[in-house]
């Protein structure tokens, strides 16, 4: 398994459009593997392919207390979404950034799992939002998106600050 890096807002790669996936491979299987590894550690309760950048449709969630119930979703599609409930959203793609946004209160999605069987999930609470939150990233949008025009160039702008902070000084050597 390797931890795959993750895109940060803004960078313009998490507006990809994912695509679907053919066939559900040793390939795929590892990168679910990989993506896990990667959301564990950052660490996340949920990972869309396209934030590690790849464009499949491919997204990851675990929202138990001992994180052990791993759940992939192999182009995952909401096939119904009912009620309306806000919750407080944070973002692996956007480090600490949280902002409380109004999405359906259940939904009902569609996918393959990680051997490529269909199945259909549905849910309500924190997994419903999670599932719509990932699948958002799929269609290239992230959660920012939701809140007004000022509030996502405040959030843009400190992300810009905080990754000029991290690059090196010119002519400053980096430890290898």
């Amino acid at each position: 398994m390797a931890l795959l890096d993750i895109l940060v807002y803004p960078d313009p790669r998490l507006r990809n459009k994912a695509k679907p996936v053919d066939r559900v491979d040793l390939a795929i299987q590892q990168l679910i593997d990989d993506m896990a590894q990667t959301m564990y550690a950052a660490p996340g309760i949920g990972l869309a392919a396209t934030q590690v950048n790849i464009a499949s449709r491919i997204l990851i969630i675990d929202i138990s207390d001992n994180k052990n119930k791993l759940q992939a979703f192999i182009n995952p599609e909401i096939i119904r979404a009912t009620g309306e409930h806000e919750y407080e959203e944070g973002c692996l793609s956007v480090p600490g950034v949280y902002a409380r946004i109004t999405r359906p209160s259940a939904a009902t999605v569609r996918a393959l799992d990680r051997e490529g069987n269909p199945f259909e999930v549905t849910a309500d609470g924190l997994l419903a939002t999670c599932l719509q939150h990932e699948i958002d990233h799929l269609d290239g949008k992230v959660f920012v998106d939701y809140l007004s025009r000022l509030k996502q160039e405040r959030i843009r702008k400190k992300m810009h600050k905080e990754l000029r902070q991290q690059e090196p000084e010119p002519g400053r050597r980096q430890a290898i």
